[in-house]
C-alpha cells in the first residue's frame, strides 16, 4: 500500500468526456485520459483492503460483484502509484489477456464493488487499467512473445470474439499451434462489429491481432465453419476444436407489420456503420450503410446495444430517436434491498442517452412500453408504429411476474426506422447442428457444470455460445478456463493459470 491515507488525501479524478454536441460530429473515442502523474495519484486512492471485493468476481443475488478475471487490482494500483508501470503491466497481464478492450468497454464491475466506494467515490480502477495498457504499448512492454517450444498439437478455434481470442492466446502461449476461423472479413467478432467505433476504435483490435500473429497464431477470415468448412474435416486436421461463435441469434419482435421495410436488428445496423466507416476512411457515404439520417428512429431495447443504436443514429443525423424499454425505470440510487457490494441496480444514463438529451432536449427512453403494431405505407415501407403501455402482473400458472399490455393505452408515433435491440437467444443452430453438439433450453451449448467439453469428442466451447449473452470480461474468463481444460486434455496436465 503506497499511501495509507491516499483515499482521504485525494479526490477521484477520471478521464474527461468530450461534450455531447461536439462528439456527435465524429465516430472516434471521445475520452481524454489523465496525465501519467495524475493517474499515479489515482493509484494512491486504493485502500489495499483486507478483503478486496474489487477482484472477487463472486455472484451476489444473481449478479456479478467484482472482476470475474480476479484482476490483481490493489497490486497494480500500488505499483502505478510508486511509478513502477512496467511491473504493473505484467501484473495486469497475468489475469487479463486483453486489457486494451476491457479498459474501454467493461462496465467496471471492479469499481462498483470497491470498498472505497462504500462511503466515498470508488477508485478509478478502469482508468488506471487503461493507463497501464496504453503505456505498455507506448514503451514496448506489450510486444509479441512467441513461445520458445512447440508441442506439435493443433487447435482450431471457431470465432474470433473475445472468448475465441482468449482461447487462442492462452493455448498458443502454451506452445500449441492455433488457427482461428472467422466468418467475417476481419477478426474481432463482437468487438469489431457489435461495439461502435466511438466505444472501441478498431485499430486497437488490429494492433493486438498483429501481435498475436507475430506470436504464431493464424487467422483465417471470411471462412464460415459449418458452411464453407465441414466439421468432419476440422476434427480430422486438428487435435481439438473450440466453438466460440457467440450468442448471435437475435431476439425478434413478433408484431403485425414486422415485414415492413425499415426494420432491422441492431447488430446489422451497427455492423453496417462500422464497415462503411472503415471502407471509406472514417466517412459515411450514402448507400453504403443502414442510414438513420432524417428519419424518425425507434430503438427497441434499453440495454447497452440499444444505447449504442441511439448514439449511432444521432451521429447519422436522425430526425428523432425514441428508445423503448419494457421494464419500469430503475431507481436513481441504490434501494435498501440492493446493498453494496452487490451490483447497483440503478438507472444509468449512458453516452447515447446523454447525446439525445443534448440534441432533442429530453431523455429518449420510454419505460414500460413496447410495439403493438408496425404500420407500413402503400409501398411497404415503415411509416408509423403503434405503441402500448405495459404493467407487471403475476402469471397464475407459473407464478412469475410478466409485463402485460394495459387495455386502451395504445398510441401511434411516426417511425421510418426501427432497430431491434432486444437481446440474443443463443447460438446459431447451423453451427451446433453441423458439429452435433447438444444445446440447452436457451440454445447455449451444453456442458457439465464448470466444464467446457461438449458431448462430441475433442470439441469444446466457451463464451456467449456457452453461457449466453454476457460481458466481454466474462468471455475472457470463459476463454481462459476453456483453454486450461483443452490443454489438460491434450497434455495430461496444465500449467495455464486462470487467476
Amino acid at each position: 500500500m503506497g499511501k495509507p491515507t491516499g483515499f482521504m488525501d485525494y479526490a477521484r479524478q477520471d478521464k474527461t468526456a468530450e461534450q455531447p454536441l461536439e462528439r456527435i460530429k465524429h465516430f472516434n473515442e471521445f475520452y481524454t485520459p489523465l496525465s501519467k502523474e495524475e493517474q499515479e495519484i489515482q493509484g494512491a486512492r486504493c485502500m489495499a483492503c483486507g478483503v478486496p471485493f474489487c477482484q472477487s468476481g463472486q455472484n451476489l443475488m444473481g449478479m456479478a460483484s467484482g472482476c470475474p478475471l480476479h484482476n490483481l487490482v490493489p497490486e497494480w494500483n500500488d505499483l502505478i502509484y510508486n511509478g513502477n508501470w512496467e511491473e504493473a503491466y505484467y501484473r495486469l497481464a497475468k489475469t487479463n489477456n486483453f486489457p486494451e478492450f476491457t479498459a474501454r468497454v467493461c462496465p467496471a464491475l471492479c469499481e462498483n464493488a470497491c470498498t472505497c466506494g462504500l462511503n466515498e467515490d470508488p477508485v478509478a480502477t478502469k482508468s488506471n487499467e487503461y493507463a497501464i495498457i496504453e503505456n505498455a504499448y507506448e514503451t514496448g512492454y506489450a510486444k509479441a512473445r512467441p513461445p520458445k517450444v512447440r508441442t506439435g498439437k493443433k487447435i482450431a478455434v471457431i470465432g474470433s470474439g473475445p472468448a475465441g481470442l482468449t482461447v487462442a492466446d492462452m493455448l498458443n502461449s502454451r506452445g500449441h499451434s492455433v488457427t482461428v476461423f472467422e466468418r467475417e472479413d476481419k477478426p474481432g467478432g463482437l468487438l469489431r462489429y457489435g461495439i461502435p467505433n466511438m466505444k472501441l476504435e478498431k485499430q486497437y483490435i488490429d494492433r493486438k491481432i498483429k501481435i498475436m500473429e507475430e506470436e504464431g497464431i493464424e487467422f483465417r477470415v471470411s471462412c464460415n465453419v459449418g458452411k464453407d468448412v465441414k466439421p468432419a474435416q476440422l476434427l480430422k486436421d486438428y487435435d481439438r476444436v473450440v466453438l466460440a461463435c457467440g450468442a448471435s441469434n437475435p431476439r425478434d419482435i413478433k408484431a403485425p407489420g414486422r415485414e415492413a421495410e425499415g426494420i432491422y436488428f441492431a447488430v446489422d445496423f451497427l455492423k453496417s456503420t462500422t464497415k462503411a466507416l472503415w471502407s471509406n476512411n472514417m466517412e459515411l457515404k450514402d448507400g453504403d450503410y443502414i442510414s438513420a439520417k432524417g428519419k424518425h428512429v425507434i430503438v427497441i431495447g434499453g440495454g447497452d446495444t440499444g444505447n449504442d443504436c441511439v448514439g449511432t443514429s444521432i451521429r447519422h443525423g436522425a430526425k428523432s430517436v425514441l428508445q423503448l424499454e419494457m421494464m419500469p425505470k430503475a431507481p436513481d440510487e441504490r434501494a435498501e434491498n440492493n446493498p453494496w457490494p452487490e451490483w447497483p441496480r440503478i438507472c444509468k444514463t449512458d453516452y447515447g442517452q446523454q447525446e439525445a438529451i443534448a440534441v432533442f432536449g429530453k431523455d429518449p427512453r420510454v419505460y414500460t412500453t413496447t410495439v403493438k403494431e408496425f404500420v407500413k405505407d402503400k409501398k411497404g415501407k415503415l411509416c408509423k408504429a403503434v405503441l402500448v403501455k405495459l404493467e407487471p402482473k403475476k402469471d397464475e400458472k407459473t407464478g412469475r411476474t410478466v409485463m402485460t399490455e394495459i387495455a386502451g393505452s395504445e398510441y401511434t408515433v411516426p417511425a421510418d426506422l426501427v432497430l431491434i435491440a432486444a437481446g440474443f437467444l443463443g447460438s446459431e443452430d447451423y453451427v451446433t447442428k453441423a458439429f452435433g453438439v447438444e444445446v440447452d433450453g436457451r440454445t447455449n451449448v451444453k456442458t457439465a457444470s464448470g466444464k467446457y467439453s461438449t458431448n462430441v469428442k475433442n470439441v469444446f466451447t466457451a463464451g456467449d455460445m456457452h453461457r449466453g449473452q454476457s460481458l466481454v470480461v466474462w468471455a475472457i474468463r470463459e476463454g481462459r478456463e476453456a483453454a486450461r481444460e483443452v490443454d489438460e486434455s491434450l497434455m495430461g496436465y496444465t500449467n495455464l493459470s486462470v487467476q
